[in-house]
Parts: C-alpha cells; sequence; structure tokens
C-alpha cells in the first residue's frame, strides 16, 4: 500500500527558511516517479508549486517561488525535500505532496503540513 507523508511545517516569520519533507513509502520503485508539491491557502484554489522527475532530479517551479524554493529527491533515504528561503506571508498555506508514475495513472496523496509565515 502507497502511503505519502509530509512533514517540517511551522510557524515561520516572513524572510525566514524552512524545509519541507515528503516521505513516499510502498512504491516498487521510486525512480520511476513524479513528485509533487502543491499548496492550498484558506478560500484559495489549490496551487502548483514544484515538482520533480525521480530519474533524473529535474525540476519545475511556479513563477511565484521560483528563486526562493528548491526541490530535491534523497536517493538514500527516499524522500524528497521542498526547500523554502526568503519565505513570505504569502507563503502561508498548507503544503501537499502528490506522487505519481511517470506513465500516469493513480496519484498518490499526503495529508499536508501546515506553513505558517508571520509578518
Amino acid at each position: 500500500q502507497v502511503q505519502v507523508a509530509e512533514s517540517g511545517g511551522r510557524l515561520v516569520q516572513a524572510g525566514g527558511n524552512l524545509n519541507l519533507s515528503c516521505a513516499p513509502s510502498g512504491l516498487a520503485t521510486y525512480y520511476s516517479y513524479i513528485v509533487e508539491w502543491f499548496r492550498q491557502a484558506p478560500g484559495k484554489e489549490r496551487e502548483f508549486v514544484a515538482k520533480i522527475r525521480w530519474w533524473d532530479g529535474s525540476a519545475d517551479y511556479s513563477d511565484s517561488v521560483k528563486g526562493r524554493f528548491s526541490i530535491s529527491r534523497d536517493d538514500a533515504k527516499n524522500t524528497v525535500a521542498l526547500e523554502m528561503t526568503n519565505l513570505k506571508p504569502e507563503d502561508t498555506a498548507t503544503y501537499l505532496c502528490t506522487v505519481q508514475h511517470k506513465g500516469g495513472g493513480m496519484i498518490y496523496r499526503g495529508k499536508g503540513t501546515l506553513v505558517t509565515v508571520s509578518s
């Protein structure tokens, strides 16, 4: 059974940094998967943040976080990190991780981790 768990969210001051972690488990092989981070603020639609292709580490970012956030994978721990720097109050949201095979099919989701950025 595939499970996805996010962690690392907390209250941080504007300008601060935070690292989130996404830990998928139960995958037969991690190298065939795409891991994405989304976020959803209260009263707003879910927004794409970043994604990484596990097999080659290539990544994409939304314009709102490009240059401030960095996504990476840890092959030893089978986790994906989202390093967030220079955080802004508008980054406040629940951050969710999804995992999907590169060929499509089932999308596995975690429950999210809350990031609150105070001004």
